[in-house]
């Protein structure tokens, strides 16, 4: 009867490593039925776990690759496996697994042990952590502003929201993100991103900037709030707003637009994101003459906005067309993501708001960013500690992956 067996390698990693002791094995036609390896600051941790058919059962393979692994300084450890555990193992391959992401602007170890026991509370094997972000020197400071783990985790979550419910809480008490995602295969074939414009794509609300400069800023403000927390209808308050401009002139838009705050982030993820074939689009509650300044500002390919209405070169306190509200926002992504010819699953949805919400629900991964208590709570996903570059992470992309990004990007526009 043939026998199950468990190689752990250790020491310090080097070139040729797995092809010496694979070749050992292969020289005695063992049968690998899994290979895993994972380095980290040149310690190697190996795994193989082998078959060990009957007919070989006094074969000298152990024997040779002992020998093997001394010359190369490592250490080996043989640990048999009962065929029944192994089974058992074999059928947990069809359990659920999730990414769980961990973004800020540093992480530490209290960071990892609040995260990792709210797991263990939940039942849930850590297969992986990987470190997306890269590697600090302790004896150059770094400008890195940014810090993201991803754990693999197997097992069936009983109560999914329950789970987001509870890493959101305590991401709050730690001043990090934590999002958990379905790995399946359309976290990974995200083709179509939809952001909202105001206090997303831009710091601070257009509307609010209009307002200022036409002097009736506190009380455009105020309603604009109670609109982000939903507590008035969208397409109420925004008449209401949009009736106290009325005959602010319309040579006032080009400075505002000209001297709008770009989030932080917002260049480097656009950036990456076209580069790897995305699809972008701005779906906005505020104005197309400002949304699409920073189209041309950040190369996004399509803008859904309201159009502002002039008369004799000032504003009447209008707009033209349908008022797009949350409902007009999802109905939008729901559009874009058809005749892409794409599922609802591979699209990102990134708002702020109240109004956002629709859009957020449908799609595959919906982010609140930096966003109103209520928007935060219903959303699936959010980020709060970092700029929009964070998305990128929730990708599954790394820094390496990026830098070679940055480097195609710059050769191409010289």
């Amino acid at each position: 009867m043939s026998e199950i067996v468990l190689i752990n390698v250790s020491g310090e990693d080097r070139p040729g490593i797995t092809a010496t002791l694979t070749n050992i094995l292969a020289r005695y036609r063992i049968p690998i039925l899994d290979i895993g390896q994972s380095t980290i600051h040149n310690a190697l941790a190996l795994g193989l776990l082998i078959e060990l058919p009957a007919e070989n059962a006094s074969c000298p393979v152990f024997r040779d690759l002992l020998l093997a692994a001394h010359g190369m300084g490592l250490d080996l450890r043989f640990t048999p496996i009962d065929s029944d555990a192994y089974e058992d193992w074999v059928d947990e391959q069809g359990q659920p697994r999730h990414i769980l992401t961990l973004l800020g602007r540093e992480i530490d170890s209290e960071h990892i042990a609040r995260i990792s026991a709210v797991v263990a509370d939940y039942k849930l094997n850590v297969d992986r952590i990987s470190r997306l972000t890269g590697r600090i020197s302790r004896r150059h400071p770094s400008h890195q502003t940014l810090a993201c783990v991803e754990l693999s985790l197997r097992g069936a979550v009983a109560n999914l929201s329950e789970l987001h419910a509870a890493l959101l809480a305590l991401g709050q008490i730690l001043d990090v993100d934590v999002a958990v995602q379905e790995d399946d295969v359309f976290r990974r074939n995200r083709r179509l991103v939809c952001f909202d414009m105001d206090s997303t794509l831009i710091q601070a609300e257009v509307i609010d900037e209009l307002a200022k400069a036409a002097g009736v800023g506190p009380q455009v403000a105020a309603i604009t709030e109670a609109a982000m927390r939903g507590e008035i209808d969208f397409k109420e308050s925004f008449r209401r707003r949009m009736a106290l401009l009325e005959g602010l002139p319309e040579s006032v838009l080009g400075d505002i637009a000209e001297r709008l705050p770009i989030t932080e982030g917002a260049d480097r993820l656009i950036a990456s994101l076209k580069q790897l074939g995305y699809r972008i689009a701005i779906l906005s509650g505020g104005f197309t003459y400002f949304a699409e300044h920073l189209q041309q500002r950040l190369g996004i390919d399509e803008v859904y906005a309201n159009t502002l209405e002039f008369r004799d070169g000032k504003l009447t306190g209008c707009v033209s067309g349908e008022i797009i509200d949350g409902a007009r926002k999802a109905e939008l992504l729901r559009d874009l993501a058809a005749r892409e010819g794409i599922r609802l699953e591979q699209v990102i949805a990134v708002g702020d708001g109240a109004n956002d919400l629709p859009m957020l629900a449908i799609a595959g991964l919906g982010i609140a960013f930096h966003a109103k208590p209520i928007v935060t709570q219903q959303a699936r996903h959010a980020i709060a500690n970092v700029g929009l570059d964070g998305i990128l992470y929730l990708l599954g992309m790394r820094d390496r992956d990026l830098t070679a990004l940055h480097l195609a990007i710059s050769s191409h526009r010289t």
